[in-house]
């Protein structure tokens, strides 16, 4: 069985991460939480649950990731985000991959909760994530947001049975506060990719479509009161990413 580190990015998640780390059991042999200097108990928690803490300032997702992917004392790394929460049948698949390693790296389904319900329609689910690899055979890639784990050319991926739980937004206000600073970012991110023209096509049809899409052709009105949050949030938040990019773009021009 190859030795195995978890390695976990926070700031400011007293509220998630003891639950992330009670539910690891025997899983690995070596836990690491980079920390990006926590202005609450988050890094008090950790040494409380005996993981090595790491302190690091937050340079970006990317970054961060990468730095703590370095951080393991194992080549075989888990990566988790603090909202999230392994099942059984996760940790038994994560098991037996280790005792019979055969690619680069490993994806794992995710369900989320939002606002106390588990959804399963709109696009959100089952949201697979290339989390548990091999540090030598690739390596966390993206701009500003959307990071995700690229494994070297030639390498081959493989499942993972069972589902990380993601513990995402408690509330309505949270999702249109996090969606704010994620939109500023992703329109930052256009930016840098060179992307300035925003039509009545951005600003409109897509948002339009985003929430049609969601809603009705992802299932998402299955979800109830959660889907339609889900899409409608979702839908302005594209507008939001586009109307920051014309505004940025305005300014650079004047």
């Amino acid at each position: 069985m190859v030795p195995l580190s978890v390695v976990i990015i926070t700031f400011n998640e007293a509220a998630n991460i003891a639950r992330c780390l009670q539910a690891l059991g025997d899983v690995a042999n070596d836990v690491v939480v980079v920390d990006s200097f926590s202005t609450d108990n988050t890094v008090e928690i950790c040494r409380e649950h005996g993981v090595r803490v790491v302190q690091h300032a937050f340079a970006g997702y990317v970054e961060q990731k990468n730095y703590a992917t370095a951080q393991a004392r194992f080549d075989h790394v888990l990566q988790l985000d603090a909202d999230e929460v392994l099942t059984d049948e996760l940790r038994q698949a994560i098991r037996a991959a280790r005792q019979n390693w055969q690619h680069a790296a490993y994806s794992l389904a995710r369900l989320t909760n939002y606002c106390g319900h588990w959804v399963r329609h709109g696009g959100w689910y089952p949201d697979r994530k290339l989390r548990l690899y091999d540090r030598r055979l690739g390596r966390w890639t993206g701009l500003l947001l959307h990071e995700r784990y690229e494994v070297s050319p030639g390498q081959t991926t493989g499942p993972l049975a069972g589902h990380a739980l993601h513990y995402s937004y408690h509330s309505v206000a949270q999702h249109v506060s996090q969606l704010n600073k994620f939109t500023s970012l992703n329109a930052q991110e256009l930016a840098l990719r060179g992307r300035t023209k925003v039509t009545i096509f951005h600003l409109l049809l897509k948002p339009l479509w985003k929430f049609v899409h969601g809603y009705f052709f992802r299932l998402g009105f299955l979800d109830g009161f959660a889907g339609l949050c889900i899409a409608s949030i979702s839908a302005w938040g594209v507008f939001l990413k586009f109307a920051k990019l014309k505004t940025r773009t305005q300014s650079a021009a004047a």
